[in-house]
């Protein structure tokens, strides 16, 4: 904790003398999963990046005490070889705790856990004056929901001690391939409803047919079963392997994943999009293709492409939640509107069970009148090459989850006006937990994920690509793939070891308690 405590301290200085003048700042994380554009300079910036530790891992108490720039590749490394896991596990390796936390983030078992806001007991987090507090459900929890999905603009959150359980070697999954959009949102519900079932997620490939996947967690692969991989170069990706089931299964199938590989099961190939990328390349996509560029298709390397070539601002990047009652016409709304396929469907509890957490931005999920699971469509793809357009399809998208009752991840851009953005969140719960903690004059969530056409523009100015070859296909993709590969990306995912594969063997009671 030494060196933790050091750094915290020089972080705590460095607020200090921002605060003296009321001056707002921007954390350098590192790394990010974000797809928006943001402006950093020395200047205003406060350093984080060394706050990438896994401090402890406590076997009795069933935690993790974690720095927030710990991805969760390594803190699944740290966890296993306890026998433990997170109770919810982003599905990129290169997210960090701390982006869960800040940022809003959910994945298959968040239908048990929630959003991974809520499996953190207390974080840690330096105010902008300086002052470095403990905030949990309990204390100061005004604090600890201000701070959950507010991005930074709370404080600057710097330990988080992690919920843990019991980990086993595998998901048994079933996939559950339907025909019709409504059975397989009837199907989620179902498998949500049934407590044996631990994991819930779904892919919709077209309006007829959609796959729903449900897991569980087990010891070992029976007999006559065969385990099945999805994290080596020679295995396929996840959503190829779930379209096969769907186009050739009538009944359900069940596969036995090791449990590291259904966690990242996403990973290779960034769910889908980065079959988009074989297109814009003239790439032809098959298993040797895939396989030849395997190092390339990974969450981290595509994200730093596709942030230094700009192509983010081509497609269409939300992932947005609708209570279950309007999942029917969200859809229709959706397959008539953009016609974006395929879909990814994950429900989440979103419904807040601890006392006193009507505080931040998502304030109402305390409502117990309000809706207890929302079910979240991924929609991910290219969109029109008109940019005007490609603003209206995205607005449209924030206006009809708004009209529904629903809410919108803010990793992606937002294109909200600054009005028609706190009809869709809790600004006066926001605003008074940052006027009770020294916030108020640093930029608000709004401003951070709003799209920023200025710092766009200056990140373009700067870019040492010639101006002749931008927004030129395929030079400004392959500038972006030459940024990763020079930024060290390509080399990560090349020298990379896979997080622990197999869980150590299990140890007997007697073992556990000395």
């Amino acid at each position: 904790m030494e060196t933790h405590n050091g750094a915290i301290a020089s972080i705590s200085e460095r607020l200090q003398q921002f605060y003296a003048q009321r001056q707002p700042f921007r954390v350098y994380h590192g790394s990010t999963n974000s797809t928006r554009t943001s402006e950093k300079n020395r200047d205003n910036t406060v350093d984080t990046s060394k706050l990438n530790n896994v401090l402890e891992v406590d076997n009795a108490k069933k935690t993790a005490l974690v720095e927030p720039n710990v991805s969760m590749d390594k803190l699944l490394d740290a966890t296993v070889k306890s026998r433990l896991v997170p109770l919810v596990v982003m599905e990129f390796p290169g997210i960090t705790v701390g982006g869960g936390f800040s940022g809003s983030a959910g994945e298959s078992s968040s239908c048990r856990h929630g959003p991974f806001d809520s499996t953190i007991n207390w974080i840690e987090i330096v105010l902008p004056n300086g002052e470095i507090v403990r905030a949990s459900k309990t204390e100061k929890p005004d604090l600890f929901w201000g701070a959950a999905s507010a991005f930074g603009t709370v404080g600057v959150v710097t330990l988080l001690e992690v919920q843990l359980r019991d980990a086993k070697n595998f998901v048994e999954l079933t996939h559950y391939p339907l025909s019709s959009f409504g059975d397989a949102c009837k199907k989620i519900q179902e498998e949500v409803a049934n407590p044996d079932v631990e994991f819930v997620d779904a892919v919709a490939f077209s309006s007829k047919s959609q796959v729903i996947c449900s897991g569980r967690l087990v010891d070992a692969v029976p007999a006559g079963s065969k385990q099945r991989r999805y994290l080596r170069r020679q295995d396929p990706w996840f959503y190829l392997d779930v379209q096969k089931k769907a186009a050739n299964a009538k009944q359900p199938v069940i596969d036995y994943v090791p449990l590291v590989d259904y966690l990242f099961r996403w990973d290779r190939g960034g769910f889908w999009v980065a079959r988009y990328a074989f297109k814009y390349f003239f790439t032809p996509f098959n298993r040797i293709t895939r396989s030849m560029l395997d190092n390339y298709m990974h969450a981290r390397v595509m994200y730093h492409a596709l942030h230094k070539s700009g192509l983010s601002d081509t497609y269409i990047i939300q992932d947005v939640g609708v209570p279950y009652h309007a999942v029917d016409e969200f859809h229709h709304w959706v397959d008539q509107t953009l016609n974006i396929y395929p879909i990814w469907l994950c429900p989440i509890r979103v419904r807040r069970d601890a006392p006193d957490s009507a505080h931040g931005l998502h304030a109402d999920f305390a409502n117990p009148e309000g809706p207890e699971f929302m079910l979240n469509f991924g929609i991910w793809g290219p969109g029109p090459s008109d940019y005007q357009e490609l603003v209206r399809l995205n607005r449209a998208i924030e206006q009809k989850v708004h009209e529904l009752g629903g809410k919108k991840t803010l990793y992606a851009q937002a294109y909200y006006t600054e009005e028609e953005f706190w009809q869709t969140y809790n600004r006066p719960a926001y605003d008074a937990v940052r006027a009770t903690y020294h916030a108020s004059h640093l930029p608000s969530v709004y401003d951070k994920v709003k799209v920023d056409e200025d710092a766009k523009r200056k990140v373009t100015e700067g870019s040492r690509m010639p101006p002749a070859l931008r927004n030129v296909r395929p030079f400004q993709g392959l500038y972006g793939v030459y940024k990763a590969w020079r930024g060290g990306d390509y080399l990560l995912q090349t020298k990379k070891k896979s997080v622990v594969a197999e869980l150590p063997p299990k140890r007997s009671q007697q073992e556990a308690s000395q």
